[in-house]
């Protein structure tokens, strides 16, 4: 597959100027940039969603018309995008086969017994009967991954495929991707996590402020030079900084909670953390075992039992008002289903939380100055506060959201998965401004299934497990070792 001197201009940008783009059969070609550097277009271009306005794309060496979708998928191409194009309602068997068998009724048994059977072989564990919305975010990525397989795509794109994955699941899918270049496919591999890039790529393109900049063998580079071809300058990978100083008195806490998943089972089962002010507590885990339901219990968008206090003062269950008028904030897993309202401007976005505050009458001057001064200070880039929010990268969004949320001066922020997707740019803002807050005294407890992300951060780490703690580490002698085995199941000492 390759682009050839793609151009897309939309009103008042250029996404891709001249892009040149190439990937050979039996190769897996790693696609790098910022958000907003143009890779998510010209995947869009290249799987039938845009037309580009000049040059052309070409699979085997010959030109084709990608005019939708479905013509991709006829010329062989598939993609698991970064945000999820599932139905919800539906099942996962469904969803993988929704557009593609049209006699699904007639051979429900037969589907759903392949769909397992894809599962087991690429190590991409799903029930094919669970509903899309009982499902957490990894879960869903899976079955994005699962729908390209059965679609038995020649040609396959990745959008940052392990971001929801422990160490050892993504050791496993590099494995497949590895197995899916053997047999020769082609597979392009958008990433932000610069070591993954190194493990699993042959090759590199590099784009940058929407032009490729350069197309490298991973043998022949390092990170610290992707890293540096991506933003045009210096960056320094997530490193651990050494804690100035005790923390603060026990803010957060939670006693024996527990709480029923969407699927009618047990999700969490005696939980007992506490976070005290100034610390930031990470949760480490694969992703489905209770660490979306332990943001939800704590910022009240489920209910629960057992107790969660702040500052020594029980909170109400179920009930997300009393947590934000308590002063918890929350950033959670689905930037774009959850934490925005994809069609309201960056200023309405940022007046969701505050806007009981001043009355039944929006006051759209002050909003709009208010987002104005967000929009600087987080340095968004955006066409204006009234840029509505779909329109802005990954890293943006949560720039936005971040600002939404701190600007509540909260006690407690709950961050689940704040990075998942972001560039390596983005990545450095977004813990930049984590350890800020913490360093103002706010209790933080971060949520991820990165384990590079926790350990960089985290003052003690504790580990989810089929919805229990599994086992607390200090982060100065947290491994990542020892934190998969007890993800896993197992014990840190084994």
């Amino acid at each position: 597959m390759a682009a050839r001197s793609i151009t897309k201009r939309f009103p008042g940008v250029v996404a891709n100027d001249a892009v040149e783009f190439e990937a050979e059969v039996g190769e897996v070609h790693a696609l790098l940039g910022e958000n907003g550097a143009g890779k998510s277009t010209l995947s869009n271009m290249l799987t039938g969603l845009y037309r580009p306005d000049s040059g052309h794309i070409e699979v085997g060496g010959e030109p084709v018309q990608l005019g939708s979708p479905r013509a991709a998928i006829a010329a062989g191409i598939g993609m698991v995008h970064q945000h999820f194009r599932l139905v919800a309602p539906f099942t996962v068997a469904e969803n993988i086969v929704l557009g593609h068998d049209p006699a699904f009724l007639l051979q429900r048994g037969e589907i759903e017994q392949r769909v397992r059977a894809l599962s087991q072989q690429f190590g991409l564990d799903v029930d094919p009967t669970a509903r899309i919305w009982q499902l957490s975010v990894g879960e869903q990525q899976r079955v994005e991954i699962i729908k390209a397989l059965y679609r038995d795509a020649r040609i396959l794109i990745l959008d940052e495929p392990t971001a929801v994955l422990t160490p050892q699941e993504a050791d496993k899918l590099f494995e497949t991707v590895r197995a899916l270049a053997r047999s020769g496919r082609t597979v392009i591999f958008i990433s932000h996590k610069l070591h993954e890039v190194m493990a699993v790529a042959d090759r590199v393109t590099v784009l940058r402020a929407g032009r490729s900049v350069a197309t490298v063998r991973t043998a022949d580079v390092t990170q610290r030079v992707l890293a540096s071809l991506m933003v045009g300058r210096e960056v320094a990978g997530p490193e651990r900084i050494a804690r100035q100083g005790p923390v603060g008195e026990p803010v957060l806490q939670l006693a024996d909670v527990s709480a029923i998943g969407d699927r009618g089972v047990t999700a969490l089962s005696g939980v007992s953390l506490t976070v005290c002010a100034g610390e930031i507590l990470g949760i480490a885990g694969v992703a489905g075992n209770g660490q979306r339901e332990l943001a939800e219990a704590i910022t009240g968008l489920r209910r629960c039992t057992g107790t969660i206090a702040l500052a020594g003062r029980p909170l109400a269950s179920g009930s997300p008002r009393a947590a934000i008028e308590a002063g918890i904030a929350h950033v959670p897993e689905d930037r774009l289903g959850t934490a925005v309202a994809p069609s309201l401007s960056i200023a309405e976005n940022l007046e969701l939380k505050r806007y009981r505050l001043g009355g039944m009458l929006l006051r759209r001057r002050a909003m709009a100055t208010a987002a104005d001064q967000l929009i600087e200070r987080y340095e968004v880039k955006a066409p204006g506060p009234h840029a509505p929010a779909r329109q802005l990268s990954g890293g943006n969004l949560q720039k936005v959201v971040l600002g939404r949320e701190f600007a509540a001066q909260p006690r407690v922020l709950i961050a689940a998965s704040p990075t998942r997707g972001l560039d390596v740019g983005a990545i450095e803002t977004v813990h930049a401004h984590l350890r800020d807050a913490a360093s103002r005294g706010v209790a933080v407890l971060l949520i991820s299934e990165d384990l590079d992300e926790i350990l960089a951060l985290a003052d003690r780490v504790a580990v989810l497990f089929e919805g229990r703690i599994a086992g607390e580490l200090e982060g100065s002698i947290a491994t990542p070792e020892a934190l998969g085995l007890l993800m896993a199941g197992g014990s840190a000492a084994a």
